[in-house]
């Protein structure tokens, strides 16, 4: 493989990114300035959380490294067999290659926001899988932006690796494309644990699966809801586990908070 072929980028610029991005935000969060958009108080960040950072360092690193493992088996079997494949592919328009790359980036979207739903879930409900597996993730209660990846082995590889490998392959895109996808779901997964509701952030005004919806998702109480991820709450509402929540001030910490609703309703009465 060339050093800056497609395929080494799509492997190599997701794994960059991740550390980059999630570098801004930790900046951002060891600013005063902007503990007002925090989700949590910084004594809980450093109080609740069960595992080192230092530990979920390690954990995001291997990861990364089976990830980076699989894309290059992947990429190489695709290569294998687009190079025995006869025949020279269409010219498309501008406006048809944009169409064509948009369809497939939806595909590849929807097709992991499935395979995520059915394993984060059923890793919630079967015990067995929940305590040797899942529960390193919810080690994070706050979670944190370069904890996003911090993950048992086995999840890193089920849920993640696996998911964006059967988007990739079940929407078609190129190499090149997917360079754009995974570092779209790298971008995604940081800033849904990046603990902070910035005014501005993009995600939060396109998705609804965002950073304050999956911070309800780890809170103790309410860590049975909110399974979608990384992009869609389709199959929370579809199947009864959505829990809608509303951003309050919490004047007390001087931070914000995202309160469950019926938990919040409840408490109201």
């Amino acid at each position: 493989m060339k050093l800056f072929c497609d395929e080494v980028l799509a492997t190599v610029v997701p794994i960059a990114v991740y550390w980059v991005y999630s570098g801004v935000y930790m900046w951002l969060g060891q600013c005063q300035s902007m503990d007002r958009y925090r989700l949590h108080p910084r004594k809980e960040e450093n109080g609740k959380n069960l595992v080192s950072k230092r530990d979920a360092v390690k954990g995001v690193v291997l990861q990364q490294l089976l990830q980076a493992a699989t894309a290059a088996a992947m990429f190489t079997l695709v290569g294998e067999s687009t190079a025995t494949a006869t025949g020279r592919a269409p010219q498309r328009t501008w406006t048809g290659t944009c169409l064509t790359v948009a369809c497939q980036i939806g595909v590849a979207m929807a097709v992991l926001d499935g395979w995520q739903y059915v394993w984060h879930r059923c890793m919630h409900l079967n015990r067995f899988l929940y305590r040797h597996v899942h529960s390193w993730h919810h080690r994070l209660v706050v979670p944190y932006a370069f904890g996003a990846l911090y993950n048992h082995p086995i999840e890193g590889l089920l849920l993640d690796t696996m998911g964006g490998a059967l988007g990739f392959l079940a929407s078609g895109m190129s190499p090149r494309v997917s360079i754009f996808f995974f570092t779209l779901c790298t971008v995604k997964a940081v800033d849904d644990h990046c603990g902070m509701w910035l005014p501005g952030n993009m995600f939060h005004r396109c998705f609804w699966n965002n950073t304050a919806y999956h911070d309800v998702h780890h809170q103790l109480r309410t860590s049975g809801y909110n399974f979608s991820q990384p992009f869609f709450v389709t199959w929370d509402r579809v199947f009864g586990t959505h829990m809608p929540y509303v951003i309050e001030e919490d004047r007390a910490h001087g931070v914000l908070r995202a309160r469950p609703m019926a938990l919040h309703t409840s408490a109201g009465k």
